[in-house]
């Protein structure tokens, strides 16, 4: 039975053999991914990413799962520059903090799909098992994304209406968060975390 530690470093290795040039070749330990990923907030605008990179990754990131393989989450990237300006002036206060990354990668989920079977809705969660499906594919898309050399940022605030209808976006899908994809222009500091006491309970 593969670990989750022995699968990161296949999907690491997967990336390095894919061509990615986003780090120095070698493949980082999942604690050296865990450990050093951030949420960053300035970007550094001499570099960028191509969009074979980005397939990469987000082919990668098809490993996370969901709820009987539906695989509900959907990308839509802004690599040029005018549909990245547009982006940027529909993420409110995060405008500012973006302008240097390259990439602008905005995650939905198809309603009716996680949470369901034959059309019926299985549990009380419903739909809401399509967004934690889509966390799940974007927790695996921000980790992948660190052990390539990237750095992310997932913006709550957006303006669903708009980017809706800058990427046409069906009707159908809910749209959850833009995701900043660079290289961090400072090192950014390590954020407390609460007690483990506080989150953790055995019985």
């Amino acid at each position: 039975m593969l670990t989750m530690k022995r699968i990161f470093y296949l999907l690491a290795a997967l990336v390095l053999l894919a061509g990615c040039s986003g780090n120095n070749g070698s493949v980082p330990s999942f604690n050296d991914v865990i450990a050093s990923r951030r949420s960053i907030r300035s970007y550094d605008a001499t570099r960028t990413i191509s969009e074979a990179e980005v397939r990469t990754l987000v082919k990668a990131a098809q490993e996370a799962p969901s709820w009987a393989n539906m695989q509900p989450s959907k990308y839509y990237v802004a690599i040029s520059p005018e549909k990245i300006a547009a982006v940027q002036d529909m993420v409110g206060g995060n405008k500012e903090r973006i302008m240097g990354a390259p990439v602008l990668i905005v995650s939905t989920y198809e309603r009716g799909k996680s949470g369901f079977f034959r059309g019926q809705q299985t549990n009380e969660l419903g739909d809401f098992w399509g967004a934690y499906d889509n966390g799940l594919s974007n927790a695996y898309l921000i980790l992948i994304a660190r052990a390539m050399g990237y750095d992310t940022l997932i913006m709550g605030m957006r303006d669903a209406t708009a980017l809706r209808t800058l990427f046409q976006i069906p009707g159908e899908e809910t749209i959850t968060a833009v995701i900043a994809l660079g290289y961090r222009a400072e090192e950014p500091r390590e954020p407390a975390h609460r007690d483990l006491e506080e989150i953790l309970k055995f019985y």
